[in-house]
Order: structure tokens, then sequence, then C-alpha cells
């Protein structure tokens, strides 16, 4: 089972106490991580193993300045994953069956108590996109676990046949047994740590751009030429990367539309101060009937507006669209052939 998930990208993971010597012990592997864990006592067994579950990826870099730190010798190739599964491969015969059980049940309980919250918030395009090449029961079973209010997103982004074939199934379901529940939570955790892990800080390109997203126009230019005189291949990257208020025109009727649904008329009305009458129209076909008058007449308005507030206000909806876009609720820079920005 797997989830595809779309996560905000963040810088690597700082490894602290416990978090350290799980690395550590997954990058050994089971036979010498086996002879370390026989002279641990049974809490730091725990401490370890609930790091373990929830460490994600780890990158060779990491572990590698990890060994420098420890002075031991050892190289590894690469990069590895910290999830329940591994943990409980090095714990296997270095202590007896039943305190592997309990151990790795408490991780796990604890691990999985939330995952139906986080799930829940997960754009409901991408749980529909997902559900959709899932068993329907398998579909029906998580979509019975979510929050209501997620559910019905999703089930709105479903062709009636398939959305009505769910609720079915949904109403006639049976009660899980906790094991198999506990398999099922345990597998989607792991499949949202390795997801999040792999997507936070693996790509420079998307850091840098999230960076020169939030600079001021003249100061992103000045940046960008730069690169493109130096490494022109990482500046054609950012380009592509990149969304600025400028590229509003670019996003699809109903990518506007959901964005501007989510913005406060005085903050559309800041934001359209000194923007050309086509761009201004794009805009304003995106708001409610209410709205766009409320807005077109506030813009009839001559009274001055501080430069700052202007550039404040377009800032904000920038960063709310590359917020949407990376939860899967818009696509940005999509191009429009029939648009193009008239600045």
């Amino acid at each position: 089972m797997s989830l595809g998930i779309s996560a905000r990208p963040a810088g690597p993971k700082v490894l602290k106490g416990p978090e350290r010597v799980a690395a550590l012990l997954l990058a050994m592997g089971k036979p010498a991580a086996s002879k370390v864990l026989r002279h641990f006592s049974p809490d730091e067994i725990r401490a370890v193993t609930k790091s373990a579950a929830l460490l994600g990826q780890v990158s060779t870099s990491q572990i590698e300045a990890l060994v420098e730190q420890f002075a031991a010798n050892f190289s590894s190739g690469t990069d590895l994953i910290g999830n329940a599964s591994e943990i409980e491969k090095l714990l296997s015969g270095i202590l007896p069956p039943d305190q592997v059980a309990e151990i790795m049940s408490e991780v796990i309980g604890n691990a999985n108590r939330n995952i139906w919250e986080r799930i829940s918030g997960v754009s409901e395009n991408v749980i529909a996109s997902y559900l959709m090449k899932e068993h329907p029961q398998t579909a029906a079973l998580i979509l019975s676990k979510v929050k209501p209010s997620c559910a019905a997103k999703v089930m709105a982004q479903m062709p009636p046949g398939l959305r009505n074939g769910l609720m079915r199934r949904m109403l006639s379901m049976k009660p899980i047994v906790d094991e198999t529940m506990k398999n099922i939570e345990a597998t989607l955790h792991e499949d949202f740590m390795a997801n999040f892990s792999k997507n936070a800080g693996a790509d420079t390109h998307v850091k840098m751009a999230d960076i020169i997203n939030k600079m001021e126009r003249d100061h992103m230019e000045d940046v960008l030429s730069d690169l493109a005189t130096i490494r022109p291949k990482s500046a054609e990257i950012l380009k592509g990367l990149l969304f600025t208020f400028d590229d509003i025109v670019k996003l699809t009727p109903k990518d506007r539309t959901t964005m501007f649904d989510q913005i406060p008329p005085d903050r559309v009305v800041l934001s359209l101060k000194g923007t050309g009458e086509e761009f201004r129209k794009i805009v304003l076909s995106a708001l409610s009937s209410r709205v766009r008058r409320m807005v077109e007449h506030e813009l009839s308005g001559k009274d001055p507006v501080p430069q700052r507030d202007v550039i404040d206000a377009r800032r904000a909806i920038t960063d709310l669209a590359l917020e949407m876009a990376s939860r899967g609720e818009i696509v940005i820079n999509s191009e429009n052939e029939d648009e193009a920005s008239v600045f």
C-alpha cells in the first residue's frame, strides 16, 4: 500500500540522541547491530526502537558524519530509511519474541496514534487519486477512518459510480480485527514517513526556489541573472519552479477560483493596485459576483496606497499559491497559451 503525499520541502533532519544511535544501528545491519544491542538495557532498546520507527530517510552524508563523530570505520554506499519493520528485524533473535512483540506493539501504537489525522490533512485530490488505484474495499476502509469532512471532500472528487459503490461498502463494512488494523496503520505510517523524508530537502533547487520566491522582485531578477551566467542549467530549473504574482494568469480558471476563494477581498484590492486592465480582468473573473462588485468599487477609488502594502498583499497571495500547490490543491506554472502576463 502506498500513499503519495505532497509535502512542503524542508532541510535535512537533524539527528539527536537516540536517533543518532538508531541510524548507526540500521546502517550496521543485523549482525553487527545485534552485538551492540545485547549491551543495551530494555529502556534503552525501547528509546532507540521508538526513534528508529520514526526516523525516515537518512542520507549517506549524514551517516558518514555520524561515523566520523564516533570514530568508527565502516562504509555506507546508500541512503537508509528507518522504520518499524527494519528495527523489528534487528531485534529478532536478540530478544525473546514476546519482548520484541511488546516493544513493537508499544512503538507502532504510539507512531500510528495520529495517522488518520495526518491523512485527513492531505489534499482531497491526492487522496482521491490514490484511492481510485486501490481495491474498493481498501478505499472504503480508509474513508471510514478519516475525518468525515475529509471523506466528503474526497468523495466529491470521484466518479458517481465509484462514489456510490464506496458508500455502500462503508455502510456494510464489518469491524476489522485489531491485528489487521495495526498492519494497515503501520503500512500507512511507513508510507507517510518515507514519502515525507524523500521529499524533505532532497532537491536543492526546490529549496532555493522557495527562498527566491520570497525575495523582492529586483533581488529575484538579480539572483537569477547572476546564476544564468554561472550555472545556466540551474537557473533554468529554478525559473520553472518559481511563482510570482504575474504568474496568476497562468493558473487554470478553476485553480484561480479555488485560490481566490481563500483570499480576503481587501487583500485582493491591495494586490490589484497598479495592475493592467487585462490582468485585473482575469483576476476579477475568478471572484464571486458579490466580491467582484466590492473589489471593483474599491479599485475605482483614487485614494493613495503605500507601495509596501501592495507588495505585501501580492507576496501573501503568492505564498498562499505555493502552499496550496504543495498540498496538491492547485497546479502552478501550468502553461496556459490563451493567457499571458501583461506586466
